[in-house]
């Protein structure tokens, strides 16, 4: 059976902690894994901006900020939604193709004005490599079909890495 874990939670509660110390686990465990995170940048102690990190390659590129002037908003951001897929959309299919654990960190109000972000990762979710996806507990109830929705805390963090990992290894 296919694996495919969904981390859904507060703002703050370690979404994407979880995602990220499971792949330095996964890694460290001799597995390969790929897509993507979408951290925040801050500036004076605020947040401004998150990027798109690509989790195999390293490449990056600023996805949504405060400085950008786009039809694109979440709150005070404007999305580059032509930045976001020149970095997401490659790292998710080398992730599928090549890798053996595909992360999306994560599945938001941002990352889904993309609509061929959204096909990509349904496809993906339905698909057969395993995979640990941030999913925004807004959109939580339309993608849990796809998998085990994990609510996260703070206090939950490394009883759910180790849960994940567990299974993965």
């Amino acid at each position: 059976m296919v694996r495919r874990f969904l981390l859904t939670g507060m703002p703050g509660s370690g979404k994407s902690t979880v995602v990220q110390r499971c792949v330095e686990r996964l890694r460290s465990g001799g597995l390969t894994v790929g897509g993507i995170s979408t951290p925040e940048v801050r500036r004076g102690g605020r947040r401004v901006a998150f990027m798109v990190v690509d989790l195999a390659s390293g490449r990056r590129g600023l996805m949504a900020s405060v400085d950008i002037k786009s039809p694109y908003r979440v709150g005070r951001y404007g999305v580059d939604v032509e930045g976001f897929e020149a970095i997401a959309l490659p790292a998710l299919r080398y992730a599928e193709e090549s890798c053996d654990v595909i992360c999306i960190d994560e599945i938001g109000r941002m990352e889904l004005y993309s609509k061929a972000f959204e096909e990509l990762v349904r496809r993906i979710l339905s698909g057969s490599k395993p995979v640990i996806a941030a999913v925004h507990r807004r959109y939580a109830s339309a993608y849990r079909r796809y998998g085990e929705l994990l609510w996260v805390t703070r206090e939950r963090v490394d009883e759910l890495v180790s849960h994940i990992v567990g299974e993965l290894l």
